[in-house]
């Protein structure tokens, strides 16, 4: 079995760059809806696959945000809240899954 080779330090590094590529994954949402604002998605079936796996795997946990949160104006500040949540909460279990 391949899990019984990993230390706990290995873990905590997988556990890291998993929150590091959900962070991406935020920021590249936040960022292609302001593209979809001034521009069509055009009939691309392959980037609108990508957008479509960005939005699935990052809306729910934007919505959860999105819930209590009120937009400011046109500007929804949910992402930045989100980031700086995952951001703190995984670091703490990245710090406890290390040790």
């Amino acid at each position: 079995m391949i899990l019984a080779g990993l230390t706990r330090g290995d873990i905590a590094d997988y556990l890291a760059a998993l929150i590091f590529v959900y962070t991406i994954l935020i920021v590249a949402n936040v960022l292609l809806s302001w593209v979809r604002q001034f521009r069509p998605i055009p009939y691309n079936v392959t980037l609108r696959r990508v957008l479509g796996f960005i939005e699935e795997s990052t809306d729910p946990f934007l919505n959860f945000f999105r819930g209590f949160i009120p937009r400011i104006g046109p500007l929804d500040v949910s992402p930045i809240v989100a980031i700086i949540a995952l951001s703190v909460v995984g670091g703490i279990a990245v710090n406890l899954v290390e040790g």
